[in-house]
């Protein structure tokens, strides 16, 4: 029994045609077996736009949770999404309704065993590549906490210090008794002789 495909099309701007890209999953249909079933076009819409800005997008995929295809066929994966995250994302939710993916340009096939070992080799990517985020996102949360300024000393803090400082101890001695930062003591300090 011959695959039930749909094609998905898409192109960013409304002065390009998605005509190479429809000729091209043809011959590949043609050469493969495939019935095409459905084609969905999305023209002049780009690739970072939801599925809800992307009329034929969904389509597709409410096409797929009714299992009236059996395989997508892209020219492309930057056809379907921006990131490789958006890719996998794509793929988990055909492969749960047992519909295989076939891109043109990067000869991706998960109906074939090669072809799944990609996918997998993809969502490890695409994990790695969300635990990149994180991790700057992470690093810039703290760079701007620390920019923001240490957080307070507590007010009996401030008063031990202020009380060790006025008995004659010096700045380091009572950052060591108190165990408390030398810059810390030396400020409490300036603010107390300017007090006075």
């Amino acid at each position: 029994m011959s695959k039930r495909a749909a094609l998905y099309l898409r192109v960013s701007q409304d002065t390009q045609t998605t005509e190479n890209q429809r000729r091209e999953l043809i011959a590949v249909a043609e050469r493969n077996g495939w019935e095409i079933v459905a084609e969905f076009c999305d023209e002049g819409i780009s690739g970072a736009k939801g599925r809800d800005q992307r009329p034929a997008y969904d389509a597709l995929l409410k096409a797929v949770a009714r299992r009236e295809i059996d395989l997508v066929a892209s020219w492309a994966v930057d056809r379907l999404g921006r990131s490789l995250q958006d890719l996998v994302g794509f793929l988990n939710e055909i492969n749960s309704k047992g519909v295989d993916l076939y891109l043109h340009q990067q000869a991706l096939d998960t109906s074939t065993p090669s072809g799944r070992a990609m996918f997998g080799m993809l969502s490890v990517f695409a994990d790695f590549e969300r635990e990149m985020i994180r991790s700057r996102i992470m690093a810039g949360l703290a760079r701007s906490n620390k920019k923001a300024g240490r957080p307070a000393l507590p007010p009996i803090m401030v008063e031990k210090i202020q009380k060790t400082l006025a008995q004659g101890l010096s700045i380091n001695a009572t950052a060591k008794r108190l165990k408390v930062g030398v810059g810390t003591v030396h400020r409490i300090k300036v603010k107390m002789a300017n007090a006075a």
